[in-house]
């Protein structure tokens, strides 16, 4: 059962105090563990909606925790850490985060981050592998997209693609991590193989291919 409340996992404890004080502020229902059996705990007893998580706690490695979370759930956790290199937060999130902010933060734009990730979490349901967004239907485990009731034709490369993104709503995936899931690790920086086919996804699904509905774009 997923409850309504925001999972912080954090040690600092001028961190965890301000985290706490701002998402109460902003009219959301914080709850705070210190480390990961903490975290844990909180875990088995209620799911939340969203986790905010510090890498660096006294009982390990938050990927750990991210990489356990997502053998089990899909709510989005937004990683909340001082590591600021480029490599901790491409691993961060391959291993299952949706969004990675450094720290020192705006808690403004955390807010506005959380409210996103909410925002794309609940748009789309999913019920025996299907999704359905407004006119939009995903039925993974048939391979089968429709719009309207109409089934959309898609190229391999367009199906495995949206499939892909249809079984994490929400998550925001880096153009890295898309290349190299549907062509391989060696075309990673090939981002116009990717920016061709979206292109061409876009134009057979969303009415306006420039003012897309179903598969948005988050610069930077």
């Amino acid at each position: 059962m997923i409850s309504d409340y925001i999972l912080v996992v954090e040690d600092d404890e001028q961190i965890a105090h301000f985290l706490v004080a701002s998402l109460s502020a902003a009219k959301h229902l914080p709850k705070l563990a210190k480390s990961l059996e903490e975290a844990n705990k909180c875990l088995a007893e209620n799911t939340p909606k969203l986790m905010i998580l510090d890498l660096g706690l006294p009982d390990g490695d938050g990927k750990d925790l991210i990489q356990q979370v997502r053998k089990q759930y899909d709510f989005p956790i937004i990683v909340l850490s001082a590591r600021q290199e480029e490599q901790e937060k491409i691993v961060a999130l391959n291993e299952g985060a949706d969004d990675y902010l450094s720290k020192p933060f705006n808690v403004q734009e955390l807010l506005a981050r959380i409210n996103v990730c909410l925002r794309r979490t609940q748009k789309m349901s999913m019920r025996d592998q299907c999704y359905q967004y407004k006119d939009l239907l995903i039925d993974i485990s048939a391979g089968l997209v429709k719009l309207k009731d109409n089934e959309i034709h898609l190229s391999p490369i367009e199906h495995k693609l949206l499939m892909l993104l249809a079984t994490k709503p929400g998550k925001i995936f880096s153009q890295r991590q898309l290349l190299s899931e549907i062509w391989g690790s060696e075309y990673v920086d090939d981002t116009h193989y990717l920016r061709i086919h979206m292109g061409r996804l876009r134009a057979k699904i969303e009415k306006v291919s420039s003012e897309p509905e179903y598969l948005l774009t988050e610069l930077g």
